[in-house]
Formats: structure tokens, C-alpha cells, sequence
């Protein structure tokens, strides 16, 4: 199941499967926690919103179109989180609450492997970006990363829109291939 797509994942996991959403989960959790753990000080936030945008994907797997990359769509529902906690001050846990499952306190130990998951991700996903053509990396990275407009990504590249979300569609896809060889 290793080689099975994010997409496959996905639908098999909204049908039930949780040996799909296993894989899915093993298989992006370092790099969500990398997301994560740059936009927020404390480890342990980050793993609770971790939690709970897992627990959002389980969630929501059933809507999944099958559109786009599953890898955006995950990354999208922890900005989300994100944007939530920050509004409230505090992470939101109804969807750990929905499907039961309780909080987890996390000790030293559970902290530094956070930290090491954390940068294992980011160690991942930054060299898998530096193997992306650079017109592909910096549309990417002005998309998902700064959460920019196409348009105002395509002015600054002098492109079109379009262009812009080939380039970022494009990006996402082969950083999903190569992540997926490297496993």
C-alpha cells in the first residue's frame, strides 16, 4: 500500500479503510508537522493542531473531489487550523471531539521527537523543492507557502494566471512523486 497514491488513499480511507489513512497519515505527518512547527513557538502546538487537522482529514475524506493534489488539500486544511487557533488563542478540537478521541499530553521526550519529526520534514520537503525548475519552485512557494493570489504571482513573474497554476499544479505533483520514491 506504500505505492498507492495520495488520491487512492484518500477515497479508500473515506470509505473505511484505516489502513489507508494510515499511510496517508504516516506519509505526510512529518512534513505537516514541519508546516506547522515553522509558523508556530511551541512544539506542542503544532502537534495539537497536527491532531486535529488529521483528525479534519478523516473528517472530510469523504468530500474529497478527487480534484487537485490530496497534498494541497491537506496543506489547506492546516492553514486553516492554523487560522483558527490563532484567531481564538487556542486550537480548536472539535474534530478530535467528533470522532472521540481525547487529548494527548505530551512529556519531554514526546516533544523532541516533534522537533525531530518536525525538522525531518522540513530537511524532506526543502530538498525535494531544490530539485524543482526555479520558475516552478518560486510559484509553488508564492502559492501554498505566502498564500499569494495567482494574479498577483503571475505580475510578478510576468505570466499569465494560468501559467501560474500549471507551474504551482505541476510543482505539486512532482514533489508528491518524488516524495513517494524516496518512502
Amino acid at each position: 500500500m506504500a505505492s498507492t497514491s495520495d488520491g487512492d488513499l484518500l477515497r479508500a480511507a473515506a470509505a473505511g479503510d484505516d489502513v489507508a489513512f494510515s499511510v496517508f497519515y504516516r506519509r505526510h505527518l512529518d512534513g505537516v508537522l514541519a508546516f506547522l512547527r515553522r509558523r508556530v513557538a511551541d512544539p506542542e502546538l503544532a502537534f495539537d493542531l497536527a491532531a486535529e487537522t488529521f483528525a479534519a482529514v478523516i473528517l472530510a475524506a469523504p468530500d474529497w473531489r478527487g480534484d487537485g493534489e490530496p497534498a494541497a488539500w491537506l496543506y489547506g486544511i492546516a492553514r486553516n487550523k492554523l487560522r483558527e487557533s490563532l484567531r481564538r488563542g487556542r486550537v480548536e478540537d472539535a474534530a478530535r471531539r467528533r470522532l472521540g478521541l481525547e487529548p494527548v499530553d505530551l512529556d519531554d521526550e514526546d516533544l523532541r521527537r516533534v522537533e525531530e519529526r518536525a525538522g525531518a520534514g522540513a530537511g524532506d520537503l526543502a530538498a525535494r523543492l531544490d530539485e524543482l525548475p526555479e520558475p516552478t519552485r518560486r510559484a509553488l512557494l508564492a502559492r501554498v507557502v505566502d498564500e499569494r493570489e495567482y494574479a498577483e504571482i503571475a505580475a510578478e513573474l510576468a505570466c499569465s494566471e494560468q501559467v501560474v497554476r500549471q507551474r504551482v499544479h505541476r510543482g505539486l505533483r512532482m514533489l508528491r512523486t518524488r516524495m513517494e520514491e524516496a518512502r
